[in-house]
């Protein structure tokens, strides 16, 4: 018996096909057998608002094509791009390892596995963000991100909207 299997939380909400459903008091099991289903744990969703760095708007990026909002054929190769830039940022093996793994898995069109492989990033670029807003804060120069060329990516991926 194969397929996606789904385990639900007492309450945990979940996106399927546009439709959102909650699971009851109880733990629950379920196992999707469509192929092309479209299905969203909104516990791993990000709200548009909060896709304000260059990890969470290639993540939102990929979240629309998991919801079903998004054109594979469209997204994918423009968020294949933006995490070859994220690779040029990014120096530690942990993030260099998920954000490779992230590519590996848009490249072979599955979307979910590189939004899991990006959260593994986002408290690298966090931490990131945060040690330049306090060397901006310190000193009037602004912080020189890691590029070769001095010039940070800044992933904006085209999504379609709905």
């Amino acid at each position: 018996m194969s397929g996606l299997v789904l385990k639900l939380q007492p309450g945990e909400q979940i996106l399927v096909n546009g439709v959102v459903m909650q699971n009851g008091d109880r733990r629950a099991q379920l196992r999707i057998k469509t192929k092309d289903a479209h299905i969203l744990r909104l516990r791993d969703a990000i709200h548009p608002d909060e896709a304000n760095t260059p990890v969470k708007r290639v993540y939102y990026a990929a979240q629309l094509i998991v919801a079903g909002e998004g054109d594979p054929a469209e997204v994918g190769p423009v968020l294949e791009n933006d995490i070859e830039l994220l690779l040029d940022v990014f120096r530690d093996a942990e993030s260099r390892e998920a954000l490779s793994a992230a590519h590996k898995h848009i490249c072979d069109r599955n979307f979910y596995f590189a939004m899991r492989e990006l959260k593994r990033v986002l408290p690298m670029e966090a931490k990131l963000l945060s040690l330049g807003a306090e060397k901006d804060g310190a000193s009037a120069a602004p912080v020189a991100p890691a590029g070769s060329d001095g010039s940070a990516p800044n992933p904006q991926p085209t999504t379609a909207s709905s």
